[in-house]
């Protein structure tokens, strides 16, 4: 056999093995994705509105929550008398309070931390314009956003803040402690039953 046709041989076999390579690489890339694209979602997304001066709460679907645009949409399709609330979170690691109405949202996130591993508490750090936290910010739990924006409803700034650096409780109970004080505890309640199937 020619030199030539055995090199150009030689060379095939080694773009095949290249080839192959990067296929499983690919695959391997793809089934990392998708595993993150699992573990984003947050754990319950419950929307609240009042009609008539009473509460009503259900659960959102998981992809009402994968983003901060993703999730205002859903809220701006919801009733409510000037305003929608959602409290989004993961069960034992941050927990979301948005406020929307009148063309603007309000939002308010437990801690800090919760941006170095959830897309959506990163959302909500660009929106407000924050950097990314660094490794100082990751000590003691730090509430970012509006700690007023429910200071009208009953909840002021100060309560909520303590429910927020509150160690002693999950970011589920701190959602569950805010639905309690605005007076829809038990509708919560329900809606994240619902959301964890």
């Amino acid at each position: 056999m020619p030199d030539s046709v055995g090199q150009a041989l030689d060379d095939a076999d080694d773009l095949a093995e290249d080839l192959d390579d990067d296929l499983a690489d690919d695959l391997d890339e793809d089934e990392e994705a998708d595993e993150v694209e699992e573990a984003v979602d947050p754990d319950f997304a419950v929307f609240a509105y009042r009609e008539e001066g009473r509460w009503s709460a259900s659960a959102l679907p998981p992809s009402a929550a994968h983003s901060l645009e993703s999730l205002r949409h859903a809220l701006r399709q919801q009733p409510g008398e000037g305003f929608t609330l959602a409290l989004v979170g993961a069960l034992e690691e941050y927990v979301l309070i948005v406020r929307s109405g009148g063309g603007e949202v309000r939002l308010l996130l437990n801690d800090v931390a919760a941006a170095t591993e959830w897309p959506l508490a990163l959302d909500v750090l660009d929106h407000l314009g924050l950097p990314e936290p660094e490794e100082e910010d990751l000590e003691h739990v730090q509430p970012v956003g509006d700690l007023s924006l429910l200071s009208d409803l009953g909840v002021d700034a100060m309560e909520l803040g303590l429910l927020c650096e509150n160690l002693d409780l999950y970011a589920d109970e701190v959602a569950a402690s805010v639905a309690a004080r605005l007076g829809f505890g038990e509708e919560f309640e329900a809606a994240v039953d619902v959301a964890l199937g």
